[in-house]
């Protein structure tokens, strides 16, 4: 059994092992493989690991003896579900890997936009402190979450854990899903259940993480932007497509927003006339919300077990029944 990594680097740049998968198979890892060289890379083998690079029905033509394909990620749609299916191709994912470590830094984004602590420390070691005639200074407004209010879009496990950390901020929670019964299925009584439209008149702050559908694609819009209250801040550690970039932009550098922080973009790696690249009061980092070690190390044994499943004969956390 042929088992071939097409892009492993993200998820084990060195600091990990692939021993799990080495012991099921004849195993190949490659850091990234660029698109004329799928097919290529997959030869003859059955077993295919992607995080990001696609695969559809051209790559199923020209290697019909693929039989499985393992997305060590929890989104899918670099797989072309339907074309897997049609070939007789099981397709997994990783549901659950990351919830701790993206709750964790949404308020890493959330507390560098209260705090500035990174621009802070680069004055203080330029040497501003020690020329400064008072014992302090701030070159942005400091802002203390006890009181506020955020509201969360999407209420699945990291939703459920970002509130909990909401709320021993001190913080009232206030959550669109869906389902509402999610919410009460979870006991958090603590949280309330509100409409869109009432979630954006009464946030502070507007925490995503719903999945990106037809119906979720561009959620944050410029129509949308203005039922929030002034001044709202925005977190974004979901997916890009969310978000309609350039509305956002106008709506910071209108201070209608006052500041929004995002892991993700639109495309990436994000492009270089991406929006709210100078936009005032953005924070943007490289998608790196899931990268904690820990979490990457659950992450691979997720994946090993998924393959162990489908080699069984009983795979699991299967896309494409």
């Amino acid at each position: 059994m042929r088992i071939v990594v097409l892009d492993g680097y993200t998820e084990n740049p060195g600091d990990l092992s692939w021993e799990g998968f080495e012991r099921l198979g004849d195993f190949t890892v490659y850091d990234r493989t660029p698109p004329e060289k799928i097919i290529s890379r997959i030869g003859d083998a059955e077993i295919i690991i992607t995080n990001k690079t696609p695969l559809g029905p051209e790559v199923f033509s020209a290697c019909p003896q693929i039989k499985y394909i393992g997305v060590i990620a929890t989104g899918f749609n670099v797989v072309d579900i339907e074309a897997a299916k049609s070939s007789g191709i099981i397709v997994t994912n990783i549901p659950d890997y990351g919830t701790a470590a993206v709750a964790q830094y949404v308020f890493a984004l959330l507390l560098e936009v209260c705090h500035r602590v990174g621009h802070h420390n680069e004055a203080v070691q330029a040497g501003r402190w020690t020329s400064c005639p008072d014992f302090c200074f701030w070159d942005y407004p400091q802002i203390e979450l006890a009181g506020k209010t955020m509201g969360i879009i999407g209420f699945g496990r990291i939703g459920q854990n970002t509130a909990k950390i909401a709320q021993v901020f001190g913080m009232k929670v206030l959550a669109h899903t869906g389902r509402a019964e999610d919410i009460r299925k979870q006991g958090e009584d603590s949280v309330t259940h509100v409409s869109l439209d009432e979630l954006f008149a009464m946030s502070d702050i507007i925490s995503l993480h719903c999945p990106l559908q037809p119906t979720t694609h561009g959620i944050i819009n410029k129509e949308n932007i203005a039922k929030m209250k002034d001044g709202v801040i925005l977190i974004n550690t979901a997916r890009g497509p969310l978000v309609n970039e350039r509305d956002l932009r106008e709506a910071l550098d209108s201070g209608k927003v006052f500041a929004a922080a995002t892991d993700v973009a639109s495309s990436e790696p994000i492009e270089a006339d991406n929006p709210l690249l100078g936009a005032k009061n953005c924070i943007i980092t490289p998608h790196m919300a899931w990268g904690a070690k820990e979490s990457r190390a659950r992450l691979m044994d997720i994946a090993v077990a998924n393959l162990e499943a489908f080699l069984a004969g009983s795979p699991i956390n299967v896309v494409n029944r």
